[in-house]
């Protein structure tokens, strides 16, 4: 039994040889093909699909149909989910908002089964994939931008298409019934054969790195008669399973509830899979009975049926265990300790599948500037505290000031590194604005903090020497404080909103006021000096209100940059 099953094993690759590296050739073709479609097509409406992404997520359902919208454009469940896990990461979408979206795009991801289905089997492609391409090429060397976007999406739908009619003529060889035989042992056993093949659905999905591309060489078996309806429905099941492992990637790198967004997607199509395979036999007898049909192409619409019922199917069961999910996962997924954000700050590039525009690297920057700001802002509230006790000690204020001066001197490095190179990997006109903007804004956040830890040196000092520096002194600097304060919580605002308006007149108003108080404040403590212990005394307060009221100018530098950022 055995030496007759290596036999023909042997025999079919003996046969098949050729027709092998026949098949790896076409499918790096239909593989090069989906690449350059689908990055021409999410540099084309990227901008568009992070605003829908961003504003349609309000409830599970609008959140469902954002991500089945996008991933039916960009053909990508795996570019969507690393998008979704992106937004988490950067505080723009809660954990909540993305199951919607990772439930919408394994909707979505079934379009490429239903464009395979329908025309690469169903219609003559590879008579039309030439001229296309014919007509892609030229616009894919142009210097426009948006008509070289547009030929590489030309380009690679032809290849694709080019790819897949290959492919079919890979299995369009002469395979006698000896020579497949020893497949029959594998199908037709109830569990065993369905497990599998869905284990075989898995490991191809994850070596090709691409559900769509399983996808396609599944159909193609399952059109060649290589396989049946039911061992092809297994694979389309196990490749469910292999596409998450770009979004489990993608969290690896990122903060907790990222990490929960990519767990989420294999918690979700783990559990569905699972339930599908229990109900496998009434679940593929329903999608025999919906589309029915003799001829030889009527399985890869069926497969395509199965492909979306299957999706549907566990997003109507699971939509209404969002909350559930949500609190299941935060418990397998804990919390970071608190005491974990002053350690060594290391932030990570976010890759993804099948774009290279850099957005969710500038995304995740825009997050840590504003981390940065909140870390500035406490900083100068620290520093307030000795204005409204001066008496107080204040070595634990300063060694506090200290160590969030130096961790923002650890992100300014990092996010100075993170932004050039971020900047390496897009061309986009856009895009290379916002970092401008973006390092612009990180070394003026760190002026901040420099000023902040030099004015806690000077109150260190204040009170090491005892100078005669008076209460009222500190009292008199609160309002100038207050301004200052109110100028960080402006600049935080800005930075959240993402936008300078084109108009930042508030901005100046405040400069403006630091800079009239300063002068006021300044003028009148020179007219006070008298003895050598004053003269001490007030060099320091001037001192004090210098390093103010240079921080109102790194305040407006800030603002600048975000007006000409965005």
């Amino acid at each position: 039994m055995l030496f007759t099953l290596i036999k023909h094993l042997w025999d079919f690759v003996t046969l098949v040889g050729g027709p092998v590296l026949y098949l790896l050739g076409s499918l790096a073709m239909f593989l090069f093909g989906m690449k350059l479609m689908s990055e021409a097509l999410h540099r084309a409406s990227s901008e568009k699909l992070e605003k829908i992404l961003y504003h349609m997520t309000s409830n599970r359902f609008t959140a469902l149909l954002t991500g089945f919208m996008i991933t039916a454009v960009i053909q990508s469940s795996s570019a969507t989910t690393v998008m979704t896990v992106g937004f988490v990461n950067a505080g723009l979408m809660t954990l909540r908002q993305s199951i919607g979206v990772i439930m919408g795009a394994n909707i979505g991801t079934t379009i490429t089964g239903w464009i395979v289905s329908l025309l690469g089997f169903k219609v003559s492609m590879s008579a039309l994939a030439l001229p296309l391409m014919g007509i892609g090429l030229p616009l894919f060397f142009s210097k426009n931008g948006n008509r070289k976007t547009w030929g590489e999406f030309i380009f690679g739908f032809g290849i694709l298409f080019l790819g897949l009619a290959e492919m079919k003529h890979a299995f369009d060889f002469d395979v006698s019934v000896d020579s497949i035989s020893f497949l029959a042992p594998m199908v037709g056993k109830g569990l065993f054969s369905t497990l599998l093949f869905l284990l075989a659905g898995i490991v191809l999905t994850l070596i090709l790195h691409s559900s769509s591309a399983s996808m396609a060489i599944t159909l193609t078996m399952a059109f060649g008669k290589l396989i049946p309806f039911e061992a092809a429905a297994a694979m389309i099941l196990g490749g469910n399973i292999g596409t998450t492992v770009d979004a489990f990637l993608a969290g690896l790198g990122a903060n907790t509830n990222a990490k929960r967004a990519s767990y989420i997607h294999i918690l979700f199509n783990v559990a569905g899979t699972i339930i599908v395979v229990i109900l496998f036999r009434p679940f593929t007898t329903l999608v025999q009975y919906i589309i029915p049909g003799n001829d030889v192409t009527s399985v890869t619409t069926e497969l395509a049926a199965f492909h979306t019922l299957f999706n549907l199917f566990n997003t109507i069961l699971f939509i209404g265990f969002v909350p559930h999910m949500e609190r299941l996962i935060k418990k397998l997924v804990k919390d970071e300790p608190e005491d974990a954000r002053r350690g060594k700050y290391k932030l990570e590039m976010i890759e993804a599948p099948l774009q290279n525009t850099g957005e969710f690297n500038i995304m995740q920057a825009e997050r840590e500037i504003r981390n940065m700001t909140h870390l500035t802002l406490d900083m100068f509230k620290n520093y307030r505290s000795f204005l409204n006790a001066p008496t107080t000690p204040v070595a634990k204020l300063l060694d506090k000031v200290k160590d969030d001066e130096d961790y923002s001197d650890q992100m300014e490095e990092e996010l100075t590194n993170f932004l050039i190179q971020t900047s390496m990997v897009t061309y986009d006109e856009t895009h290379q604005r916002r970092i401008s903007s973006l390092l612009r804004m990180t070394n003026e956040l760190e002026s901040l903090c420099d000023n902040i830890y030099n004015l806690m040196l000077l109150a260190d000092r204040k009170q090491k020497k005892e100078l005669d520096f008076q209460d009222e002194d500190c009292q008199k600097m609160i309002p100038y404080s207050d301004v200052i304060k109110e100028f960080l919580e402006y600049i935080l605002k800005l930075e959240k909103q993402r936008t300078g308006h084109g108009n930042i007149e508030d901005a100046y108003i405040l400069e403006e006021k630091i800079d009239s108080l300063n002068k006021k404040m300044s003028k009148k403590s020179r007219k006070s000096i008298s003895g050598k212990s004053s003269v001490k005394s007030e060099l320091l307060y001037l001192d004090m209100l210098r390093f103010m009221e240079q921080m109102g100018d790194y305040c407006l530098n800030i603002a600048e940059a975000i007006k000409e950022g965005y």
